[in-house]
């Protein structure tokens, strides 16, 4: 970058901040719109609090914001691939339900392998909560 020119870095600059714009229009968009996300929302919000409930440890915290961000990010690709194929045709197709299916699949994958960490993060403490 030329830092010798402070019009080429207000442009960069305009133009980052407008992708920036973008990206989070399209997220509040689907966080309006879409039953899924909101559902993967309030579930990683339920998250966060048993975090902050039982202190989880920095490592579990990794392992907690992974889920839930790679939970929101892919269910964000899911919706981009079911309007893109929705826009490319109105008739039923194999190939479009195929892709539709298919990337539903990467969501509930990674939803399961959320589940999971959380039921090994939390099962424990709450079992011992129990226990006392």
């Amino acid at each position: 970058m030329d830092t010798g020119s402070p019009g080429k870095d207000g442009a960069f600059l305009r133009r980052l901040l407008k992708s920036f714009g973008y990206a989070i229009t399209g997220i509040l968009t689907a966080a309006q719109k879409e039953r899924n996300m909101q559902i993967h929302i309030a579930a990683g919000f339920a998250a966060v609090c048993l975090s902050i409930f039982f202190s989880i440890s920095k490592m579990e915290w990794l392992f907690i914001l992974l889920a839930i961000g790679g939970m929101l990010a892919l269910e964000l690709m899911n919706t981009a691939v079911e309007r893109v194929v929705d826009l490319v045709t109105k008739d039923f197709h194999p190939v479009a339900k195929q892709a539709k299916d298919i990337a539903a699949g990467a969501v509930l994958v990674y939803a399961c392998l959320s589940i999971l960490i959380g039921v090994i993060i939390f099962l424990p403490k709450v079992v011992a909560m129990i226990g006392r």
